[in-house]
């Protein structure tokens, strides 16, 4: 399987902020979208960043209550490790592990085609264990 099949799945829905927007407002857009992150976007809707709950919580423990009248750009994490469509689920499960992080924005030809989180893969790979396990009990049931 790749990411793309993992996108058909779980939809191609991408929440986004601009980067002078506030770090209350994008934290109240986590919150009312009930996510751990979002794509940080051009005027023009390239990327040019992502912020997570790791970025707030940076922000805030190194200042206080004030960091959250601060733009997103001076919180978010500017250099964004991205995947293709065709990027197969293993290979983005190691560039998650290896690069410790939790989102992985989407991109094809430039544009954001979705985003895939750490609970998309684990999701995904526990279907794919399941149903080896039901083939298995299926096959052994035959034999």
């Amino acid at each position: 399987m790749n990411v793309a099949q993992l996108l058909g799945d779980k939809g191609h829905d991408v929440i986004s902020v601009l980067p002078h927007r506030t770090l209350a407002e994008a934290v109240r857009t986590l919150s009312e979208k009930r996510i751990g992150a979002v794509v940080v976007t051009g005027a023009d809707g390239a990327l040019v960043g992502i912020l997570s709950e790791r970025d707030i919580i940076r922000a805030l423990g190194a200042n206080g209550a004030a960091a959250l009248e601060m733009p997103v750009s001076r919180v978010m994490t500017a250099k964004v490790v991205t995947c293709r469509p065709q990027t197969s689920m293993d290979e983005l499960m190691e560039m998650m592990t290896s690069g410790r992080f939790r989102h992985v924005p989407i991109v094809d030809d430039g544009r954001i085609v979705g985003i895939v989180s750490i609970g998309d893969v684990v999701k995904h790979r526990v279907a794919e264990i399941e149903a080896e396990s039901r083939a298995m009990r299926d096959y052994i049931a035959m034999a």
